[in-house]
């Protein structure tokens, strides 16, 4: 597209927003089309502006009003001038209900009436989906049926993300729209490509390219590495988040078409459009495929109580989705040939920070440029950096001074610099169908492949440390700390398989681990061992256990196998309990009783469920159950310290209803307290580490794969720490045992 094409057609455009009055149309849109207008409004050009939503215009006219009057003027526009334009805006701009096919036929006739009227010449329409990608091809359709411009304008449709999940989709996707515009009428929007530092990568290296080029190849280029880093987590955004996590996210779009920036071949005409998109066509068919071993995952700890909570799931319900992965790529070009390209980002890591930094064989080079390496050619509307408020700032752990900065010498927001490239109809800056499906067949075999892999727990932020530390080897990708918790002579040299039941020692405190079905056998004999001496010695055992599903192959083995349980003389205790009636499925007493006590003959009065149910209401501070379960507690329990208490960990590192964040000195003395849990039905009553740190054994048993990367993080925890609840379990006169069978310990 030539600079005349471009501009030779002056005329009316018509801009319709569709979800108008929507979070994203609300903080960047209409803001993104203000400055357009702004930006046009002398160039000959006439506007007008329809924000398109589902619900009738007088539910949402008046919210449209509200949105268009908080836009804000450049910084270069006088007070007066910002007035008369807002007042125009306003007037300009106007609410549409779009939901039936008549809503479009109506629209396309209120354009051509008004083209009529005015007496004008039709530049374009330009139509901006900000609704979920289910709704494209209808809507599509429906613009290509009613709402085509006249003959010489142009059309451009703009998509947000996502474009599909996965090849197959992004395939289907492209053909329903193919069906109702061309490609190039459709403005795929990526909004990382305009940020104005991306989007400088092919102006850089072109005004550089006396410089670059004879180093830019894999003699002098030890790796690429393009980085997306983030502290924040994806709360309020779970719903979408979960069903595409951080590489659907942001490594198979935003990440990719930085790595194509930097790898393609450089065009002879930046403004080519073509000649652009088709170059980075070409890196996409010469990128090596992807196997896992060219990926590691993680998952920042809250992120399962997240999903719990938003999605409504039960607190047994796992999430695989990762929200941290790092990806080694490789370019099939003698240009590159062995060079790592490294794509990382995750959520909650430790900074926010984002950069392209290309690593040679003995200097540095990024967005900023090493003074060791040459001085970079200064783009017009971009300016040197020279002086640094900080001066003790350091970049890729060298001082800021070392390096050539640039900055933009006008700021710009990503969507209003993309907006006016649309208008401009300059589709270098956005996916063409070609290189979408391309990505897409690219990243589609990895996230299959990763689809049951569990992904590395990290606490987040600071509290990661180096557990994401990774490492390259060869044409492979790995954690740098990959855990090893059974050592080769602690097996005696022989391999798993063999072994029942290994004994060892896990955060320097006894392990116990097997396979699932005899390290539920060894346990319940050692249970059952504990009750013995117990009442030889004293006539009773008190056995306390926790809630959900690692106990209850537990309950099974005591009910159907062993037979000569001293249950006549156990009183079994319940270490937490939701605040639901006793009755009901979700109670942790409930499950105890269907699973083990219907089956054994234990007296009733040795049963002890925590109140939480009294005076008809649940969990209330005044009824005063914590006391009344703690009096009970001190009447039957010698000096109130059970013979054995049986805990699980949570996926986020709880242990009874003790959740992260909490601390022994939180609750004093008290043995029995009030709780809240961050899932439904929130509200338990739990234990204290007091009561169970008085304990003469405990046991915490971890069965099943998928918490493999609970047992990988807590051997990385050195000490106490209230990420982790359960490291606050250190008996003061008994015993902690750890009971983990293979899946949990190996994965």
């Amino acid at each position: 597209v030539t600079i005349a094409a471009i501009f030779q057609a002056q005329g009316h455009v018509s801009v319709i927003i569709l979800g108008s009055t929507g979070d994203l149309a609300r903080k960047y849109l209409w803001q993104g089309f203000f400055e357009l207008y702004t930006n046009q409004v002398n160039s000959g050009h006439s506007f007008f502006f329809y924000g398109g939503g589902l619900s009738p215009a007088n539910k949402s006219s008046l919210v449209l009003f509200e949105i268009l009057k908080a836009v804000n003027c450049p910084k270069d526009v006088s007070k007066e001038r910002c007035a008369i334009l807002k007042e125009q805006f306003l007037r300009l701009s106007r609410y549409k209900q779009l939901k039936t096919l008549e809503d479009y036929q109506d629209l396309s006739k209120n354009i051509q009436k008004q083209l009529q009227q005015e007496d004008m010449a039709e530049a374009g329409r330009l139509f901006y989906l900000s609704v979920p990608a289910f709704a494209y091809a209808e809507i599509a359709d429906r613009i290509n049926n009613t709402c085509r411009p006249s003959k010489g304008a142009w059309l451009r449709v703009v998509l947000e993300k996502p474009f599909g999940h996965d090849f197959k989709s992004a395939q289907v996707l492209a053909t329903q729209l193919g069906n109702s515009l061309k490609d190039e009428e459709m403005y795929r929007i990526d909004h990382y490509l305009g940020k104005q530092v991306v989007a400088n990568i092919l102006q850089f290296r072109m005004e550089n390219k006396k410089h670059l080029h004879p180093i830019w190849n894999k003699h002098y280029i030890e790796r690429v590495e393009i980085v997306l880093k983030e502290t924040l987590d994806v709360k309020g955004r779970i719903a979408f988040y979960d069903q595409y996590g951080v590489i659907r996210d942001v490594l198979q779009n935003h990440l990719t078409e930085v790595m194509t920036l930097l790898t393609m071949r450089l065009p002879l005409n930046l403004s080519n459009s073509r000649e652009v998109l088709t170059n980075k066509l070409n890196i996409f068919t010469s990128l090596l495929p992807l196997s896992k071993s060219q990926a590691v995952i993680g998952q920042y700890q809250a992120y399962q109580t997240e999903v719990q909570h938003e999605l409504n799931k039960t607190k047994d319900h796992v999430s695989l989705t990762p929200t941290f992965a790092a990806v080694l790529a490789h370019v099939d070009e003698a240009q590159y040939e062995d060079v790592p390209i490294l794509m990382i980002s995750g959520k909650q890591l430790d900074e926010r920070v984002g950069y392209a930094r290309v690593l040679f064989k003995d200097n540095v080079f990024s967005i900023l440029v090493s003074k060791n390496v040459f001085k970079p050619v200064v783009d017009s509307e971009w300016k040197e950096v020279t002086e640094h408020k900080d001066k003790n700032i350091t970049v890729l752990g060298l001082p800021i001074s070392d390096y050539y900065v640039q900055t933009p010498i006008v700021q710009k927001e990503a969507y209003t610099e993309l907006i006016s490239r649309i208008f401009a109809g300059r589709q270098n800056s956005f996916v063409s169908t070609e290189n979408l499906l391309a990505s897409w067949d690219f990243w589609s075999p990895l996230l299959t492949g990763i689809t049951t892999l569990f992904p590395r727990v990290y606490p987040g932020g600071n509290e990661n440390k180096d557990m994401l530390d990774i490492a390259v080897k060869g044409r492979d990708l790995s954690y740098i700390n990959e855990v090893v918790l059974i050592k080769q002579d602690q097996m005696g040299g022989q391999n798993v398989n063999n072994f029942q039941v290994m004994q060892g020692k896990f955060r320097s405190d006894e392990m116990v681990s097997g396979w699932t079905e005899e390290l539920i056998e060894k346990l319940a004999s050692d249970i059952e061992e504990v009750a013995e001496k117990a009442i030889l010695e004293s006539g009773v055992f008190h056995l306390a256990v926790s809630g959900g599903a690692s106990p209850l192959a537990l309950f099974h083995r005591l009910a159907l196998h062993h037979f000569s349980f001293p249950w006549k003389y156990t009183h079994v205790w319940i270490v937490d309990e939701r605040c639901v009636p006793l009755t009901e499925f979700e109670s942790n007493f409930h499950s105890l009783h269907d699973h083990l006590l219907q089956h054994v003959k234990i007296p009733y009065y040795n049963i002890h469920p925590m109140p939480v149910q009294l005076n008809q209401r649940l969990c209330v501070e005044e009824d005063r159950g914590t006391w009344q379960y703690e009096e009970e507690i001190r009447k039957f329990v010698n000096a109130s310290s059970f013979h054995f208490v049986l805990l699980g960990v949570g996926y986020d590192g709880h242990i009874a209803s003790l959740f992260p964040g909490v601390k022994p000195e939180d609750h004093g003395e008290n043995m029995v307290v009030l709780t809240e849990s961050p899932v439904k039905p929130h509200q338990r009553m739990s234990l204290t580490f007091n009561a169970i740190n008085k304990a003469r054994k405990v046991a915490v048993l971890i069965i099943g794969k998928y918490k493999h990367e609970v047992v990988i993080q807590l051997s990385r925890v050195k000490e106490e720490t209230t990420q982790w609840p359960v490291t606050w379990v250190k008996p003061e006169k008994g015993s902690l045992v750890w009971y983990m069978d293979y899946e949990a310990l190996l994965g």
